[in-house]
């Protein structure tokens, strides 16, 4: 392709879920009401979490991360998406397409490794009880975050420079909700093979590696589980460690079934369902299976409620 087609494009333009005016209106109203229930459940999570003590723990240090993560991300797609629902012309400028795709590839990555930390918390939870505050210091704690806040973010900064230094051509429509990895670089006018490499790389480190930890956390979860003589032990503990599996399946399922054969992805509706995935639904549900069914939780709501009415009722006299 000769030089004079290699042109850089100013802006882009995401064709969305549809073109039909009424089904855009509907969506709005509904991604309005989520993107809220989203924002404030976890919200309400971390605030809880901060100011009941009995919630200062390892496992609910991670679970502030989670949230914090899980609000970000939805706050990178869901707002330009409302927008874009209630817009005669879907553009996204260049600079902005290029920090959507780092915020959103970088949080995706930092709660991939979140999940990860998480399991290798309820496994040392399970399986060595006596020894868990011991092991599960606040510093390996600490250093457990940093390394998910920094290994997300470096490889999407890596990803989110080798895509935009791809020339684009006169190519701007991106068949997508937001500016995703695949569908930029399927803009490209040039061979993308090492941007695929790249991605494939990165799938294996930041989703399989991961995933592989996790995997071989709950094996040894469940042979532990599996020893306690209670029948009622195992119950809780297979009921706990249920709930928290299907989510990780779900999670890493569908990031390694998009990312891992980039030349065979998934149908653009496919991809479009997976965005929605992991920015509307993941978001809103992470706080209601990891927090919601906990007893301890429960009871510091139960506080948290009692103190707020026993001062409304001494504001009232």
């Amino acid at each position: 392709m000769g030089a004079d087609n290699q042109t850089w494009v100013r802006e882009f333009i995401l064709l969305g879920l549809s073109r039909d005016w009424g089904t855009q209106v509907s969506l709005f109203v509904l991604f309005v009401v989520m993107y809220l229930v989203t924002v404030l459940g976890n919200f309400l999570i971390v605030l809880l979490i901060r100011l009941d003590s009995r919630l200062h723990t390892p496992m609910y240090f991670f679970l502030t991360n989670l949230s914090l993560v899980d609000v970000s991300y939805a706050t990178c797609i869901v707002p330009q998406m409302l927008v874009h629902f209630l817009a005669e012309q879907k553009v996204i400028p260049y600079v902005s397409c290029a920090a959507q795709l780092f915020f959103s590839l970088g949080l995706g990555g930092i709660e991939f490794v979140l999940l990860a930390v998480m399991a290798y918390d309820r496994y040392v939870a399970v399986c060595d009880p006596l020894r868990y505050s011991v092991i599960m210091h606040g510093g390996l704690c600490t250093w457990l975050a940093i390394t998910s806040w920094v290994s997300g973010s470096v490889n999407s900064l890596v990803q989110t420079v080798i895509t935009f230094q791809l020339p684009m051509c006169s190519n701007k429509f991106i068949d997508q909700i937001s500016c995703e990895l695949l569908a930029v670089v399927r803009l490209a006018c040039v061979d993308t093979s090492s941007n695929e490499i790249a991605i494939m790389v990165s799938s294996i480190v930041l989703l399989m590696s991961p995933f592989l930890l996790v995997l071989l956390s709950y094996i040894k979860i469940i042979t532990a589980i599996l020893k306690i003589r209670s029948t009622e032990g195992r119950k809780k503990a297979f009921q706990t460690c249920a709930s928290h599996l299907s989510v990780v399946v779900l999670c890493y399922g569908m990031a390694i079934v998009t990312y891992i054969q980039p030349r065979s992805s998934p149908s653009v509706l496919q991809e479009k369902l997976i965005s929605l995935f992991y920015a509307i639904l993941t978001p809103m549900l992470n706080p209601m299976i990891y927090s919601v069914r906990n007893k301890e939780v429960k009871g510091a709501w139960q506080k948290l409620l009692g103190q707020l009415s026993g001062l409304m009722s001494k504001l009232a006299t």
